[in-house]
């Protein structure tokens, strides 16, 4: 198994200078100057989308009237449709070069559901996928969202768990351009006081799923 560095980056860190980082660290990696990453953390409240009108058509409000509520609107250079990101929910950004015969973009996508559908079972959860969709759902909610982004075969970006996210928030777009369904939490679903170390269980099962020995790295954005 391949290492992978695991940094624990902590809540509250801002999406753009995030990203910023994943776009040199991708790089960084690609070269051999830097070990496979996955980064886990928690984002300040931020919604976030890619360039494409599509996904911004599902902005239910103006940026700025997001911002008076406290949430950024941010576009990102993910593959997907428009999100939010915010305390609560835990990001897991696997920075990781596909080598020989790992290199199967929808592989790698059906192992972070798998990754967040192993969590959901721990906690005795009924977790499925839903048709032409990515991410992990409970009935017709998303607990877990999946955007990724592919350079020269290294990864980046990866997904968002709802642990005990503030899901009022996910009024103010059509999460992932999904009508008709929700989204929901381990909180939501009655799960409050047994979550224990979430962040830690979703790196390990996300490292095991993607073949990876988890090693313990620095908790700070690599240079």
């Amino acid at each position: 198994m391949r290492p992978i560095e695991l940094r624990q980056l902590g809540t509250g860190l801002p999406y753009e200078a995030t990203q910023a980082a994943q776009q040199r660290a991708t790089e960084l990696v690609r070269r051999g100057e830097l070990p496979d990453q996955l980064w886990l953390l928690q984002h300040e409240p931020v919604i976030t989308a890619p360039r494409k009108e599509a996904a911004w058509a599902n902005l239910l409000v103006t940026p700025e009237r997001a911002k008076e509520m406290g949430v950024e609107v941010v576009e990102t250079t993910r593959g997907g449709n428009i999100t939010y990101h915010g305390p609560g929910q835990w990001v897991l950004y696997p920075i990781v070069y596909l080598q020989k015969g790992e290199r199967d973009i929808r592989r790698f996508v059906c192992n972070l559901e798998e990754a967040m559908m192993d969590v959901c079972r721990a906690y005795k959860l009924e977790p499925q996928r839903s048709e032409g969709e990515t991410g992990t759902w409970i009935g017709d909610q998303k607990i877990g969202a999946i955007g990724v982004r592919f350079a020269r075969w290294v990864s980046s970006h990866g997904i968002a768990f709802n642990g005990r996210t503030k899901l009022d928030d996910f009024n103010l777009i059509v999460p992932c351009g999904i009508v008709g369904k929700g989204v929901c939490s381990l909180e939501s679903l009655g799960i409050e006081h047994q979550m224990g170390d979430l962040g830690s269980q979703l790196a390990q099962r996300v490292a095991q799923r993607l073949n990876r020995a988890l090693n313990e790295g620095p908790s700070q954005l690599p240079e």
